[in-house]
């Protein structure tokens, strides 16, 4: 009776610890890196941010520039003029776009194409995500690198290709390089990604 007991104590205490190790393992060797998933996706939503702040910027002063029907005015001399704060938009506007609605649209033209690519980029890590749960498995990153030309070591560690992935964005990004991205995207649809319900669901938040 002793013995039996003994027994299933050491097979209880074997099954928590190998419940445990798994535990410990989800997401590395076992699984994937979910650094990689969340610093990648992180990195374009930064950018994301300012580009949404430069095309709003842009695009609220396009429209200024329209309502009011002018040209920046010329510098009248001998007259001392402190802007209100309600003013202080059309000074802002008249500083970033001294030739007036000219600059203004050539910045939002600029601004709407950088926020274009960010966005697709971002859409582009989501679906490389295949089952939504936030971590690049092995075969997910393997897909992923090679999509966007990136060479793919068994056993790499993590950061080089934390790093890899946001230079590769980053150059693309720099040169508004929307057909290598599109490449990329074609690559894994190919191979059976799609855009999901939970990607369009964190796309809208991130556009929001």
């Amino acid at each position: 009776m002793m013995v039996r007991q003994s027994t299933a104590r050491l097979f209880a205490a074997g099954l928590f610890f190998t419940v445990l190790l798994c535990g410990l393992f989800t997401g590395s060797s076992l699984g994937g890196d979910n650094a990689i998933f969340q610093q990648f996706t992180q990195h374009i939503g930064r950018q994301i941010h300012k580009d949404k702040q430069a095309f709003a910027k842009a695009n609220a002063c396009v429209s200024w520039f329209y309502k009011a029907g002018k040209t920046p005015p010329p510098t009248v001399q001998g007259i001392s003029w402190n802007p209100t704060t309600s003013s202080q938009f059309e000074v802002d506007c008249l500083r970033h776009y001294p030739r007036g609605m000219d600059d203004a649209r050539d910045d939002l033209a600029r601004t709407q194409a950088l926020l274009s690519v960010s966005l697709t980029f971002y859409e582009f890590a989501l679906v490389a995500d295949r089952n939504d749960d936030a971590v690049y498995s092995p075969v997910e990153l393997q897909d992923l690198l090679r999509s966007l030309t990136l060479s793919y070591h068994d056993g790499e560690p993590a950061p080089i290709q934390i790093t890899a992935l946001m230079e590769r964005f980053d150059n693309l990004y720099r040169s508004r390089n929307m057909d290598a991205l599109m490449q990329g995207m074609s690559d894994l649809y190919e191979r059976g990604y799609r855009v999901t319900p939970s990607d369009r669901v964190e796309l809208d938040r991130v556009m929001g």
